[in-house]
């Protein structure tokens, strides 16, 4: 019998970003035509304007997504974990990140070498969220982050891999 393991298991998202947690709340991720999977494959160049990103729940609820990449800046040496992307808070359910407040500006990836993960985590928020940008992106704090503004543990986490593009190969 073939046994489940969960992929952000597998992909170390849980442990490396947030801890384990159970999935609350339905949330898609889509760059244009493209629904997003947990490790699938993306190209920076199809991700460099910010997802459509749908939430389930009632429109009296609302949340915080954070979308940061924990392989900042190589897997190998990720010495910026967690460098962050976006943030959006305050996103009423049933609707979609563009109807939150957003506190950090939306950046798509550039990884400089190797496949990093792109993490984007969802919290149900308590209350209203006043959060200000951090000075810095390089070495944010999902769970710091979290436990600053009463989040709690996640109610969904998607994450995709990315690598940067070859230049485009000139034969003359």
């Amino acid at each position: 019998m073939a046994r489940f393991v969960d992929p952000l298991v597998v992909g170390r998202v849980i442990g490396e970003v947030v801890d384990l947690f159970v999935p609350s709340v339905s949330m898609t991720v889509a760059y244009g035509p493209k629904d997003i999977s947990n490790g699938c494959l993306l190209k920076p160049s199809a991700t460099a304007a910010p997802p459509l990103v749908r939430i389930s729940g009632r429109r009296s609820d609302l949340y915080t997504l954070i979308m940061t990449d924990p392989d900042a800046p190589s897997p190998s040496d990720p010495t910026m974990r967690e460098y962050l992307h976006w943030i959006v808070t305050n996103i009423p359910g049933g609707m979609d990140a563009a109807k939150g407040e957003e506190v950090v500006a939306y950046m798509g990836p550039r990884p400089p070498v190797g496949i990093h993960r792109y993490v984007l985590v969802l919290f149900e928020q308590k209350a209203r969220v006043r959060a200000e940008a951090p000075d810095e992106r390089a070495n944010f704090n999902t769970r710091a982050f979290a436990a600053r503004h009463d989040l709690g543990l996640p109610t969904a986490v998607v994450y995709f891999n990315s690598q940067k593009e070859p230049a485009a190969n000139r034969r003359r």
